[in-house]
């Protein structure tokens, strides 16, 4: 299978590296939640297309082409798209091949966590003053089309429950206490 293309293509240079979190438990949490945002109808399944045009959304430049053929191989037979778990196979595949992860992936180092969250405070710092605001955090829900951020109550009730020193925005200071607390039951 080739990837290498898909894989230029796909990632999202933020300083230099691609935008990825390392942290098994907060990948659980969020590979769940972007298997349900990408799978735009509900129906527990991700075709190509739904998944290109979620890419292209996050402004990730994808061939359509090189994407068909790399996500085809993980659709079992008889299916129009990509299963939950065979969402959760091609996610392992591709940290395996463009990151080198397999089972040491819990042995990720300090700086590492942090150069990661720090990415992604970026992708939502958008005007990059080191803040999130209410504002950007609407734009980046709205991006991924998230209900939440359709009403700007519920985007100001978000930061305001992360924002510690209540200046109305969340540094990433705060944002690192968030991400970090996050708790993922065990199955």
């Amino acid at each position: 299978m080739e990837t290498t293309g898909v894989a230029s293509n796909c990632n999202r240079s933020i300083g230099g590296t691609s935008f990825r979190l390392r942290s098994p438990s907060l990948n659980s949490v969020r590979l769940r939640r972007i298997f349900d945002i990408f799978d735009k109808n509900n129906d527990s399944i991700i075709t190509v297309e739904e998944l290109g045009k979620a890419l292209a959304l996050l402004g990730l430049k994808v061939d359509d082409a090189q994407l068909d053929s790399m996500v085809r191989s993980y659709i079992k037979q008889g299916n129009d798209g990509l299963t939950y778990e065979d969402f959760e196979a091609l996610h392992r595949s591709l940290g395996d091949v463009f990151f080198g992860l397999g089972d040491e992936a819990g042995d990720i180092d300090e700086k590492q966590e942090e150069a990661d969250l720090s990415e992604a405070f970026k992708v939502f710092d958008e005007d990059g003053d080191g803040y999130i605001s209410a504002r950007e955090l609407q734009k980046v829900l709205g991006k991924l089309g998230l209900q939440e951020g359709s009403e700007m109550d519920r985007v100001q009730l978000m930061i305001s429950s992360v924002d510690q020193n209540h200046d109305g925005r969340v540094d990433f200071f705060e944002f690192k206490d968030m991400m970090r607390s996050v708790v993922v039951p065990s199955a």
